[in-house]
């Protein structure tokens, strides 16, 4: 039958599955609950939506303290503007977010166009996720667009202007990500208190909703979908009247822009859309203007675009130089301080003409520059990054201050296998596994033939008939490729410990000691499958061994979180068939994401592996120098090791996730991102 079926297909995914309900043709919605039948409803009936229920709306009118309203110019209390500026960008609704965000995994699928913090230093907030189609195979140049809208304070002040400035707002962040207003769509949330029978409560969320269709109709601009709660309420505590807009728009990879400053030299140009006394901004002017941006973004005029918000021109101006480290000398007498919601700063390679004021230039020296202030990035950067600091962590000191930068060189060409042909990989789908599509990619555009294997465990059963495919797999291939992700919850007691455990299982060991010893195959760990091989003792032993407390481990980042970066590694041995294509020294810029991926070993360890040439990758800076530093080495690996191999070097595990490459993948970021370990890794059989 269909139902059976549809639960072998899920079965072999290792899904749970149950029939819960059939459709019939009774005309009747009928649930039974232990034999009991508890619900019986007809369609007719279901077909009314319900009672239709009257009520008495009340808007009440925004508050009219001058200190209430956030379209305010600057507060008096601000005496001089290095004072104004840092307070501003200290404030929680502009300050850096970067510890925050840096706990979600942002390089996941291999197609993230533009990365969440921009720029050389990872500092520059986007305004938009930007990320490719996903696709099994191939490539593609289109791009989906989303950003949201929302600020408390307008919100709180008056539910209409809350409504229209976050439908509006995420339209602009849109816009200078590099995608055309006509092709947004909307989706709204909304979250108000508890409304009861009281018509000013009602009033809230009715006078959002206009707000909202104000900005759609005149952009016309139509909203999908949607989610809304009216229980937002605990004894006398309310919920501010809430409606976050969240705005899509396809795109394309040549489009994506980022608000990152590009070079020095380049001008700025400061435009606000203009409000009406009631703080209503002209839509119509708003839509021109992002058209243009769009144009100059297509035609390779603008290089730079961002959104600004109630920080104003002061916040913006310092996320977009903080990014490349590059400053600004300002020629304006606009108030940096006040708030400019729907307004733009953007550079450009040429004039820009129109309604944009150029407010200064781009410059090489590390300061933003007034006609009498100056403010070095430096001061800037600790003024936004130290309000959340404390609460989601960017900087640790590290635990292990021991460093060297490793060069093990060998004029030896690295051995290849007798076998000569395509090669065949293996790559198990584990319970939590989430890197095999991206790791199948690379390998099948390298020229391998990759097999992914979905491992099951919801039954005994079928652990056993796992464990016995995949030995047969392991047999039949001549790459093994354990790929990151987090098995089994990275439970019990630590990350890879469900791998480690299957690797342990004597069909499957047997076959992987097989595949090395006999076969001259290869094994891969990246990140999760890099756990595992440490934890199997795979590497740095080249089998399956017990282990004890002195044997080299992965654990928990210094830090204390899952951390989500690019970082450069450089390439410190070329012992390993895997890094046959690269020379030592070379540095790659590689995504990271994980929360143990600390390594650590003896002083003993570190220096057989060194003498051994098996420490064959390492985090550095720029200049491929060794670092512990935490913006270089983001777990806290002692001698700054991101990767081993097992003594000859067939063996290779490494956290950073070498396989999320492609072609304009984290425009935002510098650096060579493309470590060509799978190409290398297929040439070895052929």
């Amino acid at each position: 039958s269909d139902v059976e079926y549809f639960q072998k297909k899920v079965d072999a995914e290792n899904l749970e599955c149950s029939l819960v309900a059939k459709v019939t043709d009774t005309g009747y919605l009928t649930i039974s609950w232990r034999g009991e039948k508890i619900v019986n409803l007809s369609r007719a009936f279901l077909d009314t939506n319900g009672v239709q229920l009257d009520t008495t709306i009340n808007v009440a009118s925004s508050s009219t303290e001058a200190n209430s309203c956030p379209f305010a110019s600057t507060p008096a209390s601000h005496t001089d503007l290095a004072t104004a500026f840092k307070d501003t960008i200290s404030h929680l609704n502009s300050a850096s977010q970067k510890g925050l965000g840096e706990m979600f995994d942002a390089s996941i699928g291999a197609g993230t166009v533009l990365w969440p913090f921009g720029g050389k230093e990872q500092l520059t907030p986007t305004d938009a996720m930007v990320a490719k189609i996903p696709l099994i195979s191939g490539d593609t140049t289109t791009t989906t667009h989303m950003s949201w809208g929302f600020d408390p304070e307008i919100a709180q002040w008056s539910p209409y202007h809350g409504a229209l400035y976050a439908v509006a707002t995420s339209v602009c962040r849109i816009v200078t990500s590099g995608a055309q207003l006509s092709d947004i769509r909307l989706t709204l949330q909304e979250y108000f208190e508890k409304l009861g029978t009281d018509p000013t409560r009602w009033g809230k969320p009715f006078a959002a909703l206009l707000g909202a269709f104000k900005v759609q109709d005149a952009l016309r601009l139509a909203a999908i979908g949607g989610k809304d709660s009216m229980s937002g309420s605990f004894n006398e505590i309310d919920v501010p009247p809430t409606l976050v807009s969240f705005a899509l728009a396809p795109g394309s990879t040549k489009n994506a822009t980022s608000p990152e400053f590009k070079s020095p030299d380049e001008d700025i140009y400061f435009l606000q859309i203009e409000r009406d006394d009631n703080h209503i901004p002209d839509l119509a002017q708003l839509k021109a203007v992002s058209d243009a941006i769009y144009e100059g973004i297509s035609n390779g005029t603008i290089t730079s675009a961002h959104s600004l918000g109630r920080g104003g021109i002061a916040e913006g101006l310092t996320k977009m130089a903080l990014g490349n480290t590059i400053g600004a000398v300002l020629s304006t007498d606009l108030d940096l301080i006040q708030e400019r919601h729907l307004s733009f700063i953007i550079t450009a390679k040429s004039e820009i003409t129109g309604a944009w004021q150029k407010i200064g230039v781009t410059s090489h020296e590390a300061r933003i520059t007034t006609e009498d202030t100056q403010l070095t990035l430096c001061e800037l950067k600790d003024a936004w990054t130290t309000p959340l600091e404390s609460t989601y962590p960017t900087q640790q000191a590290p635990t292990h201050t021991e460093v060297a930068t490793f060069v093990h060189s060998s004029d030896l060409t690295p051995a290849v296998s007798k076998e000569k042909a395509a090669p065949r990989v293996i790559i198990p789908v584990f319970p939590g596994t989430n890197c095999e599509y991206d790791t199948a990619k690379v390998f099948n555009e390298a020229g391998a033939s990759a097999i992914t294997q979905v491992f099951r465990n919801q039954t005994s059963e079928a652990v056993e008939q796992s464990l016995a495919a995949f030995a047969a797999e392991i047999r039949n291939s001549q790459i093994l490729m354990l790929p990151g992700g987090f098995s089994a919850g990275d439970e019990p007691d630590g990350s890879g410990k469900f791998i480690a455990t299957v690797l342990r299982n004597p069909q499957v060991a047997d076959a992987v000691m097989d595949l090395i010893k006999n076969r001259d195959g290869l094994i891969l760990g990246i990140c999760n499958g890099f756990q595992a091989l440490i934890k199997t003792g795979l590497v740095p032993y080249g089998e399956i061994r017990d282990l004890t407390d002195a044997d080299p481990t992965l654990t928990f980042n210094d830090i204390g979180r899952h951390i989500s970066t690019y970082q450069n590694t450089r390439i410190s041995s070329n012992l390993s068939p895997w890094l046959a294509n690269t020379g030592v020294g070379d540095v790659y810029n590689v995504p990271f994401s994980h929360g143990e991926g600390k390594f650590y070993a003896t002083p003993e360890m570190i220096e057989t592996l060194a003498e051994n040439g098996q420490i064959a990758t390492q985090y550095s800076n720029a200049n491929g120098e060794a670092s512990m530093d935490i913006s270089h080495n983001p777990n806290g690996s002692v001698y700054a090791i991101e990767g081993i191999t097992s003594p000859d070097g067939r063996i290779f595990g490494k956290m950073g996730h070498s396989e999320r490459r492609g072609k304009n993948l984290a425009k935002n970021i510098p650096g060579n991102k493309h470590q060509p370990l799978f190409k290398a890794g297929v040439e070895y059989f052929l």
